[in-house]
């Protein structure tokens, strides 16, 4: 009776609650950490020095950066909408770290299986222009109201390519559940039928997790700072690290619908996860390191003359070969 008690608190409470907060722990760690890999990476690009002179190869800025924001002053415009600057950067963080409760990292970690996990996924993603739009009009600044705008633009025309582009991933595997399209590219992973849809949904990332070359609502040296110009201490900590998290989530995705997620010869399946996952978040680094910024009116251009256009034959293609 007492084996029986144990076994079902293990595999119904406590293995469940230790996912929850692996997941939540690693990607936290993973985002900060981040700071001082792109520090580092832009750095040996360039051809610059880098951080170097706290611990080796720098690593203990990250540290010192840390405890500076924690003790920087958190001020409040007098200006501002008060409430709403505080709650908009803790959306920002609530949506990043929300998105990993449907992604599958191997066949026994994970959150929760969600039948309409993508659709899970674009609904919670959708509401991350709520925390920028809201912070640039609570701040009662002209800049961080035209980079609200900007990115609320940005976020709901790139949302419809990336949304799109998953079509022809749910009709290869007959599911909205990615374990299942996990599971279903356990012989061929999905990024060699679905070349195009790939390429649409990786550039839709970038858009969606506003980096650079697409960070145009933050573009400093239009918009100073954009929507989180008046924000200091923690609130912009928070945006920071919301961001990072996002392309720590938006790697994910890409590994889970398009690399074969877990799915890799002689090695374990966190390995093969974890490994694709960093590989393409050095790619978001090493892009947003290399690319020049595009104007506004050419972004938005691009997205509905050549992204939409494309996403649409992707999906008409997949859906012919498969009837045929």
């Amino acid at each position: 009776m007492t084996e029986d008690w144990f076994s079902l608190f293990y595999e119904h409470m406590f293995f469940p609650l230790l996912n929850i907060v692996g997941i939540l722990m690693t990607v936290l760690m993973t985002a900060a950490l981040l700071i001082w890999v792109e520090r580092r990476m832009v750095a040996i690009l360039q051809d610059r020095v880098g951080p170097n002179r706290i611990g080796p190869l720098g690593v203990g800025q990250l540290l010192a950066d840390t405890i500076k924001m924690f003790f920087k002053e958190d001020w409040i415009p007098s200006f501002a909408d008060k409430g709403v600057f505080v709650i908009a950067p803790a959306i920002v963080m609530a949506v990043a770290l929300l998105g990993f409760i449907v992604v599958p990292i191997t066949p026994s970690i994970g959150v929760v299986d969600l039948n309409i996990g993508i659709l899970y996924i674009m609904a919670i993603t959708s509401l991350g222009v709520y925390s920028i739009l809201l912070a640039g009009y609570s701040s009662a600044n002209k800049y961080a109201l035209i980079g609200g705008i900007r990115a609320a633009a940005q976020t709901i025309a790139y949302e419809v390519y990336m949304g799109l582009s998953l079509m022809g991933v749910v009709m290869l595997a007959g599911s909205f559940n990615l374990r299942e399209i996990v599971n279903a590219q356990a012989d061929m992973w999905f990024i060699i039928p679905q070349c195009l849809g790939f390429l649409i949904f990786t550039i839709a990332a970038f858009a969606e997790t506003h980096r650079a070359p697409f960070n145009l609502p933050e573009a400093e040296q239009e918009l100073t700072q954009g929507f989180h110009t008046e924000y200091s201490g923690m609130k912009f900590g928070m945006f920071y690290i919301g961001e990072y998290a996002g392309v720590v989530l938006a790697s994910a995705l890409i590994t889970t619908l398009f690399l074969g997620g877990w799915h890799g010869p002689f090695l374990p399946p966190i390995v093969w996860f974890v490994g694709k996952t960093v590989l393409l978040i050095l790619f978001f680094i090493l892009v947003g390191s290399i690319l020049p910024r595009p104007r506004y009116d050419q972004l938005m251009a691009f997205g509905w003359k050549v992204m939409l256009p494309l996403s649409l034959l992707n999906m008409l293609i997949t859906a012919a070969i498969i009837l045929w």
